[in-house]
């Protein structure tokens, strides 16, 4: 058997871009939510990938953002403590004619810091025009000095295998720091909390997702009277105005009912196991500047 080795590589950009689609991606499963609005992720994510003697684990981050709040905060300082120990980093920016601003303060911060740096221009697949694509890699390629600079698209996998396997080349002599069955180290909990979320981002209004929190009461296995296993959670949806709270639950309760079906039904895909999911909303003013609010959900600032 030979030497093991392990690379531990940040996943950064403005959001909306795709990280952590990619990180799924990369994966082979999925570890992070996925939708179309900004700052759907709000911690560090470790997704991790092991083949053979190679484990790779990638941290999705939060995206670069400006700060209006107190959880915006820590999603900052989750960026920079991802950019602290790791082997390498990978930049995931769109087809886009500018560098956005959020990239340049990434850039001056990977510069400072000699990070190895791979480019990801992912959302290939919806460029109608793929020429345009050169213009955008010569803009990149004079604003930094990349290790590499990968056209993909994390949606249909175009151009994921090649990138991943330069990735491999970050990994360093070491221990795996997960088994190598593990694909994230995130506990179940969270990630039945996180899918929650997910769906309410997909099926809300514009303004209500950003106000939401999602706690898990009860996480409990147990056999039916026909001594098969089920997994009963208990989930509360916080939200920050009654107003909001209306909106969750819909008329005649129709939303809740919608996102929980629609969690439950991927739970189930994923753990492999029925579930009992149980909703329930309550209102909990201003929570993203509370300290204690936000270490209850586990953002520690």
């Amino acid at each position: 058997m030979g030497n093991t080795t392990t690379g531990f590589l940040a996943i950064v950009g403005r959001p909306n871009v795709g990280k952590s689609s990619l990180t799924n991606r990369l994966v082979g499963r999925k570890v992070a939510i996925v939708s179309d609005k900004p700052q759907t992720t709000r911690t560090r994510i470790m997704g991790v990938y092991t083949e053979g003697e190679t484990q790779l684990v990638f941290l999705d981050t939060p995206g670069q953002h400006r700060s209006r709040n107190r959880l915006d905060d820590f999603m900052r300082r989750s960026i920079g403590e991802a950019l602290s120990e790791i082997e390498g980093c990978l930049l995931v920016t769109t087809p886009d004619t500018v560098i956005h601003d959020e990239e340049k303060e990434l850039l001056r911060r990977l510069q400072k810091d000699g990070t190895p740096t791979l480019l990801a221009i992912n959302k290939i697949d919806t460029l109608a025009d793929k020429s345009s694509l050169l213009a955008c890699i010569d803009m990149w390629q004079k604003a930094f000095p990349f290790a590499g600079i990968w056209p993909i698209s994390a949606k249909t996998g175009d151009g994921v295998p090649a990138l991943l396997e330069q990735l491999k080349g970050y990994a360093v002599e070491g221990p795996h720091f997960f088994p190598d069955d593990a694909v994230s180290d995130q506990p179940e909990e969270i990630l039945a909390s996180e899918l929650i979320r997910e769906k309410l981002l997909h099926l809300l209004q514009q303004e209500v997702p950003h106000g939401i929190a999602v706690g898990i009461e009860r996480y409990e296995e147990r056999d039916t009277v026909k001594g098969d296993p089920i997994l009963d959670i208990d989930a509360v949806i916080y939200c920050e105005r009654d107003s909001h709270k209306g909106i969750i639950i819909g008329k005649r309760g129709s939303m809740l009912r919608a996102v929980g079906v629609a969690a439950r039904t991927e739970l189930e895909q994923l753990l492999g196991i029925r579930v009992n999911l149980q909703c329930f909303v309550k209102v909990k003013e201003d929570w993203r500047n509370r300290p204690s609010q936000l270490s209850q959900f586990g953002y520690r600032l």
